[in-house]
C-alpha cells in the first residue's frame, strides 16, 4: 500500500486540510511493519512517496504529508520510537484503533465534546453514545434527562411531559421558579426550558432528523447548561 493507493486525485489530496489528511496518513502507518522507512520523519515525504503523482506537484504534496505528519504527532497518534534519535516513530495504541481515515473523522468529532464540563449525567448517557456517532440518539437522550430531572425535582406526574412541564415548572409561581427574581427573569427561565424541550427534544421523538456533529455539540452543551440549572433550583428548595 501506498499513500497513492488511497487518494490518487492530487487535487483531491492538496484540497485537504492537515487533520483531513491525516486520516489518509494513518490508514497508511496502519499497514506498515515496525522499521519501515516511512515511519522516518526523515524519509516520509521524500520523492519516493510521491513519485506516483504528476511531477510539478510533487513538491507541494510532499509539505502537505509533512503538515499531516505534524497534526498527528501533535494529536498522540504516533511517536518517536525509544532509542531513536533518527527520526523513527512508531503509532501509538490510540492511532491504531483509526485504521481508516472513516475512524480518524469520528476521533476529531468526539474530540469537539469535551467530557470534563458537562454535567454528570450528561457525561455518563450521553457522551458514548456521541462517541459512536450516534449524534441525533445522543441529543434526544440529553434532553430527555433534561425532561426526567425538572420532573422529578417538580415532583410532576409521569404523564406531565415536554413544553407543557417546563411551563408548569418554571412559570411565574412554578415549582421550579425563583420567586426572587423579577417576573421577567421567571418567564425567561420558562422560556428558555420550553423552547430547548420543544425545539431539540420533541423533534427528535416523532421523525428522524439529521444532525451534523458540530450541532450535536451545541445541543448537548445547552443541556448540560439546564441540567446544572435544574441542580441549582433543586438545592435551593431544600433550604
Amino acid at each position: 500500500m501506498s499513500i497513492y493507493s488511497i487518494i490518487q486525485n492530487h487535487e483531491a489530496l492538496l484540497a485537504l486540510e492537515p487533520e483531513e489528511l491525516a486520516g489518509v496518513v494513518i490508514e497508511y502507518f496502519n499497514t506498515l511493519e515496525e522499521g519501515h522507512p516511512d515511519l522516518n520523519k526523515h524519509n516520509f515525504g521524500m520523492p519516493h512517496a510521491v513519485r506516483e503523482y504528476p511531477p510539478d506537484h510533487q513538491n507541494k504534496i510532499s509539505m502537505a504529508l509533512m503538515e499531516a505528519w505534524s497534526w498527528l504527532e501533535r494529536e498522540g497518534l504516533i511517536a518517536q520510537k525509544p532509542g531513536s534519535d533518527q527520526g523513527f516513530v512508531f503509532v501509538t495504541r490510540r492511532g491504531q484503533r483509526l485504521k481508516k481515515s472513516s475512524d480518524l473523522k469520528a476521533y476529531r468529532h468526539a474530540n469537539m465534546l469535551p467530557k470534563n464540563i458537562l454535567h454528570p449525567i450528561i457525561a455518563q448517557k450521553v457522551w458514548s453514545l456521541f462517541m459512536r456517532g450516534e449524534y441525533d440518539t445522543a441529543v434526544f437522550q440529553a434532553f430527555k434527562d433534561v425532561e426526567v430531572a425538572v420532573r422529578k425535582a417538580s415532583n410532576s406526574a409521569p404523564t406531565d411531559l415536554g413544553v407543557d412541564l417546563m411551563r408548569k415548572a418554571f412559570s411565574p409561581k412554578g415549582c421550579l421558579s425563583n420567586s426572587n427574581t423579577p417576573i421577567p427573569e421567571q418567564e425567561a427561565l420558562s422560556h428558555l426550558f420550553a423552547g430547548a424541550i420543544g425545539s431539540y427534544k420533541n423533534p427528535h421523538s416523532h421523525r428522524h432528523v439529521p444532525i451534523e456533529p458540530r450541532e450535536a455539540v451545541e445541543m448537548i452543551i445547552l443541556a448540560s447548561h439546564l441540567l446544572y440549572i435544574v441542580d441549582s433550583v433543586d438545592t435551593q428548595k431544600t433550604f
